[in-house]
């Protein structure tokens, strides 16, 4: 199996340097290099490949926001991007997010769920923390994005399938609940995706929440 290669970026060598003997311990996950700041990290990109990068959302040069915008702006290929974050609700991961991180993973959280936030985001077919993701789009309603949300002219099965992708299930798991093939979903979340013109799952379900498509009390699950 190939491995995860990972570069991680954080101004603090300390944070760095737990996290990569976090991942260096799990099995399929190589940290293939590290950074300070994110204004080294395309160049980095560039030369290492990684399929994540994780990035520090608080960094003094260029923060994580920036980075990410950066990163999708000038490669086309990019990896895809975790931010890490001491505090789930602050603006700043939501700004990431927004940017088009593909996910956050908290600094305090215990090595298992490091790995995890890894293995899901380079998977791409589940959300993480949906319910956080669901907390941080509160007050962030968005008539652009009701507008792009009504331009896409979903489907009634592709409807069902955004409501299941906005409580964090997985392909998987949606397919269980629709009593439908894992491919067909895969199929279906492919179509959401080009039709909302969003990178992941990720920015579909902002979009849902600010386009006022599913409110902020819909249940979402851990």
């Amino acid at each position: 199996m190939t491995s995860i290669s990972v570069l991680l970026v954080d101004d603090e060598p300390l944070a760095r340097a737990g996290l990569s003997a976090i991942l260096a311990a799990q099995p399929g996950i190589e940290v293939v290099g590290e950074a300070a700041d994110g204004i080294a990290v395309v160049p980095l990109i560039k030369r290492l490949r990684p399929a994540v990068v994780a990035m520090d959302v608080r960094m003094p040069l260029m923060d994580g926001i920036e980075t990410t915008r950066v990163i999708l702006r000038e490669l086309p290929d990019p990896p895809k991007i975790l931010i890490i974050t001491t505090f789930e609700h602050d603006d700043y991961v939501y700004r990431a997010l927004r940017a088009g991180a593909d996910g956050f993973l908290l600094k305090r959280a215990r090595p298992a769920e490091i790995a995890n936030a890894v293995r899901t985001v380079a998977e791409g077919d589940s959300l993480l923390y949906p319910s956080a993701v669901r907390s941080m789009t509160m007050g962030h309603a968005n008539p652009a994005s009701r507008a792009v949300l009504d331009r896409a002219a979903l489907t009634d099965r592709e409807h069902t399938v955004l409501r299941h992708m906005t409580r964090g299930l997985s392909n998987a798991e949606i397919a269980s609940q629709m009593y439908l093939g894992a491919e067909t979903i895969k199929s279906h979340v492919s179509a959401i995706l080009a039709k909302l013109g969003v990178r992941d799952r990720t920015q579909a379900v902002i979009l849902a929440y600010e386009s006022g498509f599913v409110g902020v009390n819909t249940p979402a699950g851990e």
